[in-house]
């Protein structure tokens, strides 16, 4: 059972980042404030639900949530920032989305780049604790896969529709015969070492 909040009458925005670990694509981040007395027992871990839970719990949690926001951080300003940074920023602007201020954010990870005049706490695995940090992950996680879907349309040598940007053989392997796009984030390890280089020649 994931926990309402961590501090009793206090504003709170779960955030959560989803794609930090893809080979093309942006990273999302969503921010997300739910009511004092929200309850739902599917919420959860996006990575433990299925798509079809996702998309039912997104619903809800748009309907439902005070105030709910997603931005996303493109791969040329990832490729100039590195992931981490870019994973804060995102964060960072889909706070700055929100319609309502929060007074304190909880953050799943272990590090984040304070943002201005709000306090943070960073939870370990807080998409499995808290429900408004999972709600965060759905949304970053379904918004994110959509945008991936809409892509592949334009690129479909790439299977995104299927691997969402992570790397996946079948994602390496279309990239070595393929050669990158203008959606891979060109500051990653896209092949094994000894191929990389040529990528880029």
């Amino acid at each position: 059972m994931l926990l309402p909040f961590l501090q009793k009458d206090v504003l709170e925005a779960g955030c959560d980042e989803a794609g930090r670990g893809c080979l093309s694509g942006s990273v999302f981040a969503a921010a997300v404030i739910l009511p004092p007395d929200f309850k739902n027992t599917d919420l959860d871990d996006s990575k433990k639900i299925t798509k079809n839970q996702r998309e039912t719990l997104r619903i809800i949690i748009e309907r439902e949530a005070i105030a709910w926001a997603v931005a996303q951080v493109k791969p040329k300003e990832i490729d100039k920032i590195n992931i981490l940074n870019a994973s804060f920023l995102a964060m960072h602007r889909a706070i700055k989305k929100l319609q309502l201020k929060p007074e304190a954010l909880l953050i799943d990870g272990n590090r984040f780049k304070p943002y201005p005049n709000i306090p943070h706490h960073c939870i370990i695995k807080g998409d499995g604790k808290y429900l408004s940090i999972a709600a965060a992950s759905i949304l970053a996680k379904t918004h994110r896969d959509e945008y991936m879907e809409q892509i592949a349309q334009e690129f479909p040598v790439y299977g995104w529709a299927q691997n969402k940007g992570y790397p996946t053989k079948a994602h390496r392997a279309a990239i070595q015969i393929h050669g990158v796009c203008k959606y891979h984030r060109k500051s990653f390890r896209l092949l094994p070492e000894s191929t990389q280089g040529e990528l880029f020649k």
